[in-house]
């Protein structure tokens, strides 16, 4: 193979990889296992997918080297292949909020107006964490608080809040957080405590954010409990 071609190769591997993620479903997907690890059909709900559509997806990132696999008892698992695409998830998701026109409106569209949502940044949050004027929740569905949260944060899936708020303590403001920034769910929640006349706030972000930060994590489970 001459000089030319051999580059050309090493160069088209590399985008390889770029085409992996290249489909909004895929991008779905590593979003979702950046908060750990799923089998297949919880994977196909949650990108509202057939499990052979997502199955196909799934193959691709596999054969880009993007996620692995683990079989815990009849079950498959999949998990990203580490940090690094974690990273280069967000990477392109931040490019692309940063230097696309288009995507404040396609954001705008998913998430809505999130005027009278305030949010808390990180640093702020482990602040008054310390002198005890919050409580944070983690408002994701209960597999992914379990395969890793925030440290101290207690498990209300955005689905059971409304009949949970009242067992809440009353002298404290409610943290809010889900998967990112572009997750609904901390802004449902949020929505939810402030008609109940609860001081509440958005986390900046979401778990992945606060982990790579390098902020207090409670871990998760090494691997997936069999069900």
């Amino acid at each position: 193979m001459g000089h030319r071609e051999a580059k050309d190769a090493l160069y088209d591997g590399f985008a390889g990889v770029a085409k992996a993620l290249a489909n909004g479903r895929r991008a779905e997907l590593v979003d979702v296992l950046e908060q750990g690890p799923r089998h297949v059909e919880e994977l196909a709900g949650e990108i509202d997918q057939s499990i052979a559509n997502t199955s196909f997806h799934l193959r691709t990132l596999a054969a880009a080297g993007l996620v692995t696999t683990e079989r815990v008892g009849s079950r498959v698992y999949y998990r990203l292949a580490s940090e690094r695409v974690a990273e280069l998830w967000g990477a392109i998701r931040d490019v692309a909020a940063a230097h696309s026109s288009r995507l404040d409106a396609l954001a705008r569209a998913y998430v809505g107006d999130r005027e009278g949502i305030e949010e808390i940044g990180r640093q702020e949050l482990v602040e008054r964490l310390f002198r005890g004027e919050v409580l944070v929740i983690d408002v994701r569905p209960r597999a992914e608080y379990e395969a890793g949260h925030i440290e101290g944060a207690l498990s209300i899936p955005v689905t059971e809040l409304p009949g949970a708020i009242g067992s809440l303590p009353p002298d404290v403001g409610i943290v809010a957080y889900c998967r990112g920034p572009y997750c609904v769910f901390a802004d449902e929640a949020v929505r939810h405590l402030t008609a109940a006349g609860r001081s509440s706030f958005r986390l900046e972000g979401g778990f992945p954010e606060w982990r790579r930060h390098g902020y207090p994590v409670a871990a998760g489970r090494a691997r997936p409990a069999e069900r």
